[in-house]
């Protein structure tokens, strides 16, 4: 993806994270509030967070930042330096030696942050969506009166 394009997203998802926290501190101040909303405002602050991670760290990779000056030339065990590696998913950023060493400047770490906020948004949706249903279902059963069919 182009470099603004990143940029872009790393903007729109940090203004929506924003947005996300200031909508769930209004509702968590004006009890109570509606399960399925709440569910699926938190699902869309993992969502954007997780984006908003991925773009930082795809940026890091995509621009380098410290890195390659940070590889030396022969690391501590007196290997050459051999090659670097850089990927987008999972984000990774490493210089690897003549004797198979590589030292990582992008942890896992962030791929894994990144993948457990996706993960969760997801959940989140979910449980917005079933406690959605459940609300809907609920005022059909509770709506009519007891003994509505009995004459007096």
């Amino acid at each position: 993806m182009p470099l603004p394009l990143m940029s872009l997203l790393l903007l729109i998802s940090v203004v929506t994270v924003s947005a996300c926290v200031f909508v769930a501190v209004l509702m968590l101040k004006n009890p109570p509030p509606p399960l399925s909303g709440l569910s699926a405002v938190l699902a869309v602050l993992c969502g954007f967070s997780a984006t908003a991670v991925y773009c930082y760290g795809w940026l890091s990779v995509a621009m380098g930042g410290p890195f390659p000056e940070l590889c030396e030339d022969v690391n501590s065990s007196g290997a050459r330096l051999a090659g670097l590696k850089q990927e987008y998913w999972p984000l990774r950023n490493a210089c690897i030696y003549s004797d198979g060493s590589t030292v990582e400047y992008v942890s896992m770490s962030v791929s894994l942050f990144v993948g457990i906020l996706a993960g969760l948004a997801v959940m989140l949706v979910g449980a917005a969506v079933f406690l959605r249903r459940r609300a809907r279902k609920l005022p059909e059963a509770t709506s009519r009166p007891p003994n509505s069919g009995a004459a007096h």
